[in-house]
């Protein structure tokens, strides 16, 4: 403004000299620019309001700074041939390209300024604090070199014009002074409010990000946050340490009155961030470092900036004299170059040092395998005591308050595309983390951690070693895919090989972690189920709708491998089902971490079994009908011959109603012959098991009867020893299908006039009963397929060979067991089926299902 307003170029020296005027106008400055961040960048609301300005200030900027460039090719030097003839009339100027080039200062330099770049204040706190998304940090890693450079490009060209036309100000002003002297109104003003938004952001951001660090870091900690007006509070406190940083930042400046140039200033400053660059690289890339280490070589190196820096700038101190050093050392901004080296020098080396002999703790640990860019294995699956968003709010609301708990978990939520009532244990992982975020941008990292750890803590599992947080893995995987190259590129081409072959193949399967968390739920899962992936992969299992929880529960807490044909009701109909399962190895110790289950949909295979053993019972009717119809005739007959007699017997009563009974006992006869025969027939057609209890002698009984029926086979006696008090809970149609199978196929294999044993025990909860025949007993060739549908070693058209086959799907529905010995256990030819039942259902449940092995 001084510049600005001076009546000639040969006032403007005399300006410099002026202290008093230029404190007024930096305390008037100050008190705008405080006033105004405090009242948009203290509020978090308005928080995007200072991005839009800082972009806009920077656009303005480089506006500016290009015009005045464009000015001085063209409106000092006529163009670049005229630029390059001025340039071979001086090459001083020219030498000034290589000079910093050729200075021993010169990578120091380098050094500090790529370290302020990340490690400012402000930089780093758009940068690491407020969380970009991914494809803005894409944006800028192209944009900010780009901008950059256009900053660069006008430099020499406008230092240049200022030699040229003998501008009367220091070189730092030279963007102002070009334009004054050629005259152009409009382009010094344009200068003007380039470089004074220049500054105004960036004093705006250093303010408001020293603000909110100073605030997160230290006031919080220390103080009690309170629950009513968080964020009124928080308003408030970030803008007192705003004004108190402009304040500070205003008395160092009247403390240094005016000693230094720009320059000086920047390369102060620049010195110190330079201390912090060590952690921001270490926190990336080196797992062993810890905050010990780091703390202890900021402190160190900070000491070694303050005492060679500062307290020359302060107190006019430029050597310090100790005893064991024969010369002073100097101290100053002259020999900035020995401070950075040294200062840095001794950060490194202690920071090194410390982390190598200290040991980190259990959270660095935790962090490092998170945060560190080689470190893709296995980070461990971390467990939550809290099952619900709405749990979050609740146990927050103790810390933040209801309303603001309710705002931040509904802001995560959003921010994640979760919904309001979110149950999945890996939702509600990712949900803590953004929570965690979230509230570190808000009310610091140490402030926010504690109330997450105090109210929302995270455990580690019980296992040793803990377990791979599969989810996690493949989200990290999923976004450093399109980054991966070489040997890491090629494993995970094989990962997605191996996960595309299990979400494509044609059978159920779905994975299990050890706390019966859901890891992975393929396509043929979504079919079978009609449960989304989506819905329940990072879920417990205890979140399945219908009987598949019970189901898979069941089966996954049981010992048994397999389970064939177990029955579940959906919509109404029947479904039948084999399950299978494996255990998965931990990748770092030999420890199981869950399992995998695969169900395979056996509907429509028990379905037509079904059908085959209705079709087997019609074809036993078959060849049942010739004795039926010999069984029914003679009775029929006998009715006949009773009746004619009755019309001679009128006269005497007591004959006639002998005669009566005589016919009524052949037509129950009949009766019995054909219900049994509709019994047999019928049952069994719709696979249902209509279990009631039933007498087993009575069972076996019934069957001798229907055989008996058939009159070209061989004459055997059926010895029926059952105890007839023995009685179960079954089927009774499908057991006598049983019994007739199993004696059928004893009488075919019997010789004329032997004897067909059967017998029958209890033992403890189950009833095992025998079959036994006296004939030639099954081929060793034959013994391993007697169970196949279709296998018979009978002629042609006189057997399905479906019998046993059918037998076996009557007892594995029955959850009993089949054996059979060929030749039996004493010696003798023949052989013996023995049939194992429970007595009851309760039975199965009581014994862990240990029937279906």
């Amino acid at each position: 403004l001084q510049i600005l307003t001076s009546t000639s170029s040969n006032d403007i020296p005399e300006l410099f000299s002026s202290l008093q005027l230029r404190e007024v106008l930096a305390l008037i400055y100050c008190v705008l620019l405080a006033v105004f961040t405090i009242a948009f960048g203290a509020n978090r609301e308005y928080a995007p309001g200072i991005f839009v300005a800082m972009a806009f200030e920077s656009l303005v900027k480089i506006t500016a700074l290009c015009a005045i460039g464009l000015l001085s090719v063209y409106g000092v030097f006529g163009g670049f041939d005229g630029l390059d003839l001025w340039l071979h009339e001086h090459p001083e100027n020219l030498e000034l390209l290589y000079k910093p080039i050729q200075s021993n200062g010169s990578h120091t330099l380098l050094l500090v300024f790529l370290a302020s770049a990340v490690a400012a204040p402000h930089l780093f706190y758009i940068s690491g604090t407020e969380n970009f998304a991914r494809h803005t940090s894409n944006s800028l890693s192209w944009a900010f070199p780009l901008f950059f450079l256009f900053l660069a490009l006008p430099v020499f060209p406008i230092l240049w014009a200022g030699f040229a036309t003998n501008t009367p100000l220091p070189a730092q002003y030279f963007p102002l002074g070009v334009p004054m002297q050629t005259g152009s109104v409009g382009l010094t003003l344009l200068a003007f409010i380039g470089g004074l938004s220049a500054a105004s952001s960036a004093m705006i951001a250093l303010s408001l990000a020293l603000g909110t660090m100073l605030l997160n870091q230290w006031l919080l900690p220390i103080t009690r946050l309170g629950r009513r007006n968080l964020y009124k509070r928080l308003f408030w406190l970030r803008g007192i340490i705003i004004l108190l940083i402009f304040s500070t930042g205003y008395v160092f400046y009247r403390a240094l009155n005016s000693n230094f140039s720009l320059t000086d200033l920047a390369l102060m400053a620049f010195i110190e961030t330079l201390q912090f660059l060590p952690g921001l690289i270490a926190i990336s890339n080196w797992s062993r470092a810890n905050s010990r280490g780091y703390i202890t070589g900021l402190t160190l190196g900070t000491g070694i900036w303050l005492i060679g820096a500062i307290l020359p700038a302060l107190t006019n101190i430029y050597s310090l004299h100790l005893p064991f050093l024969s010369h002073p050392i100097e101290l100053g901004i002259d020999n900035w170059s020995d401070i950075t080296l040294l200062s840095f020098g001794v950060n490194v080396a202690s920071f090194i040092a410390v982390s190598l002999l200290t040991k980190s703790s259990t959270e660095e640990s935790y962090s490092a395998e998170l945060c560190t860019a080689d470190e893709l294995s296995h980070p461990r699956r971390m467990i939550l005591d809290v099952h619900s968003a709405d749990e979050f709010i609740e146990r927050l609301s103790l810390s933040l308050g209801p309303v603001s708990a309710r705002k931040e978990v509904n802001r995560a939520l959003f921010a994640l595309g979760l919904i309001a009532d979110e149950r999945r244990p890996y939702a509600l992982r990712q949900l803590r983390d953004k929570l965690e975020g979230n509230l570190s941008g808000l009310l610091g990292t140490a402030v926010a951690g504690d109330i997450l750890n105090k109210h929302i803590p995270f455990h580690l599992p019980a296992e040793t070693g803990g377990t791979a947080d599969i989810n996690m893995i493949e989200d990290r995987l999923n976004q450093y895919r399109s980054h991966l190259t070489g040997l890491a590129a090629e494993l995970n081409n094989l990962r997605l090989y191996h996960r595309n072959t299990l979400e494509e193949l044609p059978m159920a399967a779905c994975s299990l972690g050890h706390n019966n968390e859901i890891l992975m739920w393929n396509q043929s899962m979504e079919a079978l189920t009609e449960i989304p992936a989506s819905l329940v992969v990072g879920s417990y299992m205890n979140s399945l709708q219908g009987p598949w929880f019970e189901m898979l529960l069941d089966f996954s807490d049981s010992p048994l491998l397999h389970i064939t044909k177990q029955k579940i009701e959906l919509g109404g109909s029947q479904y039948w089902i084999n399950l299978h399962k494996a255990n998965i190895h931990a990748p770092v110790a030999d420890i199981a971490d869950g399992q995998i289950i695969l169900l395979e949909d056996m509907t429509e295979h028990q379905l037509l079994e079904s059908e085959l053993i209705h079709s087997e019972r019609l074809a036993s009717i078959g060849r049942l009908a010739a004795g039926v119809a010999h069984e029914i005739g003679n009775p029929i007959t006998g009715i006949a011959c009773l009746a004619q007699n009755l019309r001679y017997e009128a006269d005497e009563p007591n004959a006639a109603i002998e005669t009566a009974d005589q016919i009524l006992s052949q037509t129950q006869r009949v009766t019995r012959i054909v219900q049994s025969l509709v019994s047999f027939s019928h049952s069994g057609s719709t696979g249902k098991i209509a279990r009631q209890k039933i007498t087993l002698r009575e069972c076996a009984n019934e069957a001798i009867q229907l055989l008996s029926l058939q009159r070209d086979c061989p004459e055997v006696n059926y010895n029926n020893q059952i105890d007839a008090g023995l009685t179960l809970t079954a089927d009774p149609q499908k057991l006598i299908q049983v019994f007739i199978n199993l004696l059928a196929n004893a009488r075919d294999a019997s010789p004329e006039q032997s004897e067909i044993l059967i017998t029958a025990t209890q033992q403890e909860n189950k009833i095992i009963f025998h079959v036994a025949d006296e004939g030639t007993g099954i081929k060793k060739t034959h013994q391993n397929r007697i169970l196949e549908p279709f296998f018979t070693t009978k002629e042609p058209g006189k057997g399905t060979g479906l019998g046993l086959s059918m037998v076996y799907s009557i007892i594995k529905e029955h959850h009993g067991q089949m054996e059979f010995t060929s030749p039996k256990s004493d010696g003798t030819n023949g052989t013996l089926i023995t049939i194992k039942l429970p007595i009851s259902l309760e039975t199965i449940r009581d014994t862990g299902n240990t029937s279906q092995q």
